[in-house]
């Protein structure tokens, strides 16, 4: 009985047929971009083509109407006069307006004034700066709904605004679709906008806006697959006036060359690949990307000295370097047969002994290893002491070097001394180093013969016995 009560008081009792009155706050405003489009292209059509006059139309409806519900129509209204159906027609049903991007003169100086029209609009509200890029993705996408004269026109403003930043590059990768590639029509808007771009500011600046989204190595795309090669592009772009993008994209391809170059030679040294195949293959790549050989250099000095965990304490880093230079000095000497290459490495290994403070003691003895083992020679040696090293270490390097620099002018001279003495003399018993009155080279009780001439010591290692021996 208890039971049956208690079950009889949670019961509530409901009324039928009540309605509930929704809250105001809970009401949604009907989406109605059409309402939208007739408020703004009647205020376009008052204020006329003074564009001073639309961008304070735009600054004070933005107060009334609301721009972050219809920014799409917004734009699609100021850039093609209406809004736009799928592919980037205009529905011949609604209204338009001539105050637009499409309706206007074809050149830069206008599309520089509509570029001031978005960015005062962007700057004064804030929010629609997403909506405008999302917009001018669509637009690129819809280019072949658009004439020629259309195209032009929306390649000069993207250009110029990607210049004064209310576009960030990213928006550029609605050129790399399929179809537009493939009918040319992303390279040929490429053209336009590059060069507003440029106009606006230089080459640097737009390589490192590209850079920040990653899209630096990527220009190539803009044509079909079978036209993908850095011939094509700068013959492309260097003939439509863009001579500086052309080359920058050259400058990328080699830089990329570079880097896939280092990947792999140290992939080859690490596998313990003979060095004939090393030295082969990096051949190749050099003719193939032109790349010269003092950069090359630099390539395999860094991959070399990668290859390794170096100790962390001083006085063993140095023994370990020298062992391990040594096991790599053929592979060196081979990319070592000019005097800047022999300089470009002397540079190289200034700045990783002064960037590795470990080093810092071991920076003579490799350059005496690479002296003897003949990757370096006397003059880039004297060269860079002179004048050519770099800052860093400098008076630690230098004093380092001072003996030994001292000895190569000295040897220098005796050696050319010895030279001509042998030549006037006309016959050779040896040469004839100081180290305790022994002789070093040569038989002095031998006679030369031309039928039978003596096999000498290469002139590095000559000088070098005499550097350790006196």
């Amino acid at each position: 009985m208890v039971s049956f009560m208690n079950n009889q008081k949670q019961q509530k009792p409901t009324l039928s047929g009540q309605r509930f009155k929704t809250r105001k706050r809970d009401e949604k405003e009907r989406f109605d971009p059409t309402q939208f489009q007739d408020c703004i292209i009647q205020g376009l059509t008052e204020t006329g083509t003074d564009l001073e006059a639309v961008a304070k139309f735009l600054d004070a409806s933005g107060a009334k109407l609301d721009y972050r519900r219809y920014a799409e129509t917004l734009f699609d209204i100021l850039v093609a006069g209406g809004m736009l159906a799928p592919g980037g027609t205009l529905a011949d049903d609604m209204m338009r307006t001539d105050v637009c991007v499409f309706a206007a003169q074809e050149d830069l100086e206008t599309m520089q004034a509509f570029a001031q029209v978005f960015n005062k609009l962007i700057r004064r509200y804030k929010y629609l700066e997403k909506g405008f890029e999302d917009e001018v993705k669509k637009l690129l996408l819809f280019l072949k709904g658009f004439s020629e004269s259309e195209r032009n026109k929306l390649a000069m403003l993207t250009g110029v605004l990607l210049a004064n930043g209310t576009l960030n590059a990213s928006i550029l990768n609605s050129l790399y679709n399929e179809n537009l590639v493939k009918e040319g029509v992303s390279a040929a808007f490429a053209v336009k906008l590059f060069k507003s771009w440029i106009n606006e500011k230089d080459i640097n600046a737009v390589a490192a806006s590209l850079r920040k989204v990653s899209m630096d190595n990527r220009l190539m795309e803009l044509f079909p697959a079978n036209k993908q090669s850095v011939e094509h592009f700068t013959k492309y772009f260097t003939e439509a006036g863009l001579k500086e993008l052309s080359e920058y994209v050259r400058n990328q391809q080699t830089i990329g060359a570079r880097k896939e170059l280092q990947k792999e030679l140290q992939e080859q040294m690490s596998r313990g690949d003979p060095f004939k195949d090393i030295i082969l293959y990096v051949k190749e790549e050099m003719k193939k990307n032109n790349i010269p050989e003092p950069v090359v250099i630099g390539i395999v000095w860094s991959s070399v000295m990668s290859t390794v965990e170096w100790n962390k304490k001083e006085e063993l880093v140095a023994e370990q370097a020298i062992k391990h230079l040594k096991q790599y000095s053929p592979l060196l000497a081979a990319f070592t047969t000019q005097g800047q290459s022999e300089l470009t490495l002397l540079l190289k290994i200034q700045e990783y002994c002064y960037d590795n403070i470990h080093f810092m003691k071991a920076f003579q003895k490799i350059v005496v290893l690479f002296y003897k083992a003949e990757v370096l020679s006397e003059e880039p040696i004297l060269k860079w002491y002179k004048d050519a090293h770099v800052a860093k270490g400098k008076s630690v390097f230098l004093e380092q070097m001072k003996k030994f620099v001292e000895w190569l002018k000295n040897a220098e001279e005796e050696s050319e001394s010895e030279a001509e003495e042998v030549r006037s003399n006309g016959t050779q018993h040896g040469t004839q180093l100081k180290n305790g009155g022994n002789w070093i080279a040569g038989n002095p009780d031998s006679s030369w013969h031309s039928e039978q001439p003596q096999v000498q010591p290469s002139k590095p290692v000559i000088l070098l016995l005499h550097y350790f021996c006196v």
